[in-house]
């Protein structure tokens, strides 16, 4: 098989960050479902002293 890889980068907003908006996260990745795109893995980054400055996810579809 052959996989193809699509990284999504979502920015946190809030004062100290770590404010997503869910229902537009939601709705992406339901598009990407119906694309063929399947989440393999999802994480925040640290800015400093535990503060999430971005939440990133990996998708993977067979090519």
């Amino acid at each position: 098989m052959i996989w193809e890889y699509k990284v999504l980068k979502l920015e946190t907003t809030g004062f100290l960050g770590a404010k997503l908006d869910a229902d537009a996260f939601e709705a992406y990745m339901n598009n990407l479902g119906r694309d063929g795109w399947e989440l393999v893995t999802a994480f925040d980054t640290n800015q400093a002293y535990g503060e999430t400055r971005d939440v990133v996810a990996v998708f993977k579809r067979q090519r």
